[in-house]
């Protein structure tokens, strides 16, 4: 135990019990008499703790017991050290330039103590690796815009870009939470424009500017309604229940895997996986069941299987072989 992490076991220690020999001490931290020598001495004259020596009782006393006796600063285990520190870089990683330049400060703060106890900052981000895949690039002035606004409770104007229908458009928004979904960001909010909640995807604003009025609040009740009690990312009350069979060999990943808080599984005799969850649109949930090809049966409901089946037939017609 590095002499860091044994200041609070210290701490703790004296704050239980008023009398405590060196012996258990030593015992208690698994220390020898000149590490516990070091110690007292730290603990006297860089933290200001008032322990003293009763020879009558052979044991040590803190002084003072009322007085508080604070580490100073912001102060962490090793083990509280690596944890942020690899919390920090997933974040850097997740986005990188993002949050980067405003977490270097800290990351550097954590290298220096981490290096205090003799631990290698570096050699710790090199084992901590986030793949991304299908990320789209997004506007920093916006997201950080956005980010404020959505803590400050502040209106928001943008200017948001719908692939779908190939056309911007200006509307005001209050956003209501930031969502970090496969690799890209999006914002729930309540569109002033078609008054109802919504979700953008952030890569999708192209100009934003915070308003001074105070955005509509609404209860995290209602969020949760409207924006995940369906599948995926496509908010709306879910009305349907998709019903999907995966083969045996595909079972053994999927049946290990959440695709809805309320999804329920079941194992048949053959070795395949029935997977039951409710869904308010299809549009994602298509494109992941055709992913797995020819080892997922869409067992309903009928729509559902319909429009997997169309699309099916799609892919066999451009991918047909030429007539001789």
């Amino acid at each position: 135990m590095a002499q860091f992490d044994r200041v609070y076991q210290y701490k703790a220690i004296f704050q239980r019990r008023k009398s405590i020999s060196k012996q258990y001490l030593l015992s208690t931290l698994e220390i020898s008499e000149a590490t516990f020598k070091r110690d007292l001495d730290k603990m006297r004259d860089v933290y200001n703790y008032d322990i003293v020596y009763d020879r009558f009782a052979n044991a040590y006393k803190l002084q003072n017991e009322s007085a508080s006796y604070e580490l100073p600063g912001l102060m962490f285990s090793q083990q509280e050290l690596l944890a942020l520190l690899t919390i920090q870089n997933m974040i850097t990683e997740l986005e990188p330039g993002l949050l980067g330049p405003k977490l270097q400060p800290l990351q550097e703060r954590l290298a220096d103590l981490l290096a205090s106890e003799g631990l290698d900052a570096t050699a710790l981000t090199k084992r901590v690796r986030a793949v991304h895949a299908g990320k789209r690039r997004l506007t920093l002035k916006c997201f950080q815009a956005l980010a404020q606004a959505t803590l400050e409770r502040k209106q928001v104007r943008v200017q948001h870009y719908n692939r779908q229908r190939d056309e911007t458009t200006d509307r005001v928004i209050s956003p209501q939470q930031l969502v970090h979904y496969r690799d890209n960001w999006y914002v729930d909010a309540w569109c002033h424009l078609r008054n109802k909640l919504l979700n953008f995807s952030v890569d999708a604003i192209v100009q934003c500017d915070i308003l001074p009025e105070a955005a509509k609040e609404l209860s995290q009740k209602d969020i949760r309604i409207v924006m995940q009690s369906g599948y995926g990312i496509f908010g709306g009350e879910a009305h349907h229940w998709a019903k999907l069979k995966f083969s045996a060999v595909r079972a053994r990943w999927v049946q290990a895997e959440e695709w809805h808080p309320e999804q329920q599984g079941t194992i048949n005799e053959d070795g395949s996986y029935t997977l039951e969850f409710p869904y308010s649109d299809e549009r994602e949930l298509l494109g992941d069941i055709l992913r797995f090809g020819a080892d997922v049966e869409v067992l309903g409901p009928p729509s559902l299987r319909q429009s997997t089946q169309r699309a099916v037939e799609q892919l066999s017609d451009m991918y047909a072989l030429d007539s001789p």
